[in-house]
């Protein structure tokens, strides 16, 4: 390797399964060199959050970063960690705010689990705007009657008012936002991914009934297409708008094997309805995409806290890292691809191709063998044994 990845360790569980996978799978294969964040939270304590900034300065700065699953605190983390004198947000939220960007989710199939939807023969890939909506949104109840407006008051001094609604007892209000940068990063990100992946792009909202924000959406995203067109073309790939309604039937009788772009909340629930439909958050990968190419990549699934205080019992758990694994295949494939490093590319493929067929000889976790179609011989595997027999594969297929 000539750059460094930017390497983003996390949390309880799967720290320790990131350990393992570096000297099981990394380490005795190729020349690692990354610049290194401790994002746990003994160390989010220890430097007041400031760890959190320097990785996603240290991702904008290098390009490509890999990351561990990370705690969100709350309250009851508080009593846990008692040196926490504040609830510090989500390390994803502050690097993305750093970053911008997309993320892509797309679930890993395996041939021993069949998606829910018989349709679906190849992954959906979902793109989720992470930005605004109802995540930024200001809210508050009332309890008599009485009307609601929203105003906006422009530096130049212009005023814009609209009567929400008038009531007449107890109601609750919401009122959200998105900008125009953000929308238009989203969009440009997008067309990207499909680019580089050879995927159709479809975009889905509501703008029969949201005329004018989810109007906007719709007409950044085609001005967009406009400038990519051409290469879209070139490719033979599709680009298309429809209802989110409309979307999600013609996903359900789909054979799969395209990106949908979804708004905030729409990309929430849909990427964890894809994902259970082809298996588990443990089967899936997470890549933020920014328009000008920079890349951190992921597991989409959190630290695994239950498994967690069973290891500091002593006890083995079997706990899938496939979707770790391929976070650092990805980031691996994509620094090897940036800086004209082929063997390193070949090398993320064939990391994942040694997943693939350790899962697909019967060997799995305990997760996947509970998914398992019916006649499918399986040994269920604790952690280290499942990498162990990863590691085996991919000495072999190195060999060669």
């Amino acid at each position: 390797m000539t750059t460094p990845l930017v390497e983003i360790d996390g949390d309880e569980m799967t720290r320790i399964l990131w350990q393992q996978i570096k000297e099981k799978l990394l380490l005795p294969f190729v020349d690692l060199k990354t610049d290194y964040y401790d994002l746990g939270l003994p160390n989010r304590i220890a430097t007041d959050d400031r760890v959190t900034v320097e990785a996603g300065e240290a991702a904008a700065r290098l390009g490509v970063a890999v990351k561990c699953a990370t705690i969100t605190p709350n309250k009851k983390r508080m009593e846990e960690y008692p040196a926490l004198k504040r609830l510090f947000p989500s390390p994803n939220a502050t690097i993305r705010s750093i970053l911008g960007g997309t993320i892509f989710r797309t679930p890993i199939p395996v041939d021993f689990v069949e998606p829910a939807v018989r349709s679906w023969q190849k992954p959906i890939t979902i793109a989720r705007h992470a930005f605004g909506d109802i995540y930024k949104a200001s809210e508050f109840a009332t309890t008599e009657p009485g009307e609601c407006t929203l105003t906006f008051r422009g530096e130049s001094g212009e005023e814009k008012t609209v009567t929400v609604q008038k009531v007449t007892g107890p109601a609750v209000w919401l009122g959200q936002f998105n900008l125009d940068d953000s929308i238009r990063n989203f969009a440009r990100a997008c067309f990207r991914y499909a680019l580089d992946s050879r995927q159709d792009l479809w975009f889905s909202a509501k703008d029969t009934i949201s005329k004018t924000y989810d109007g906007r959406f719709r007409t950044i995203f085609e001005e967009e297409y406009e400038a990519c067109r051409p290469e879209f073309e070139r490719l033979g790939l599709r680009f298309f708008y429809t209802l989110i309604d409309d979307a999600v039937a013609r996903v359900m009788r789909s054979s799969g094997g395209f990106i949908w772009a979804c708004k905030n909340y729409d990309g929430d629930v849909m990427s964890d309805m894809i994902s259970s439909a082809f298996s588990s958050l443990a089967m899936m990968t997470s890549v933020l995409v920014t328009p000008d190419g920079k890349y951190e990549f992921e597991a989409a699934h959190g630290t695994v806290t239950r498994h967690y205080y069973r290891y500091l019992k002593g006890e083995k758990t079997s706990t899938n890292p496939v979707a770790m694994i391929f976070a650092w295949s990805g980031a691996l494939k994509k620094r090897g691809e940036l800086d004209a490093l082929p063997e390193l590319v070949s090398f993320g493929e064939a990391l994942e191709q040694a997943c693939r067929s350790t899962l697909n000889s019967g060997k799995m976790t305990g997760d996947l063998a509970a998914m398992a179609k019916p006649g499918f011989s399986v040994t269920v595997l604790n952690s280290e044994e499942f990498l162990d027999a990863i590691a085996k594969d991919l000495a072999g297929i190195l060999s060669k």
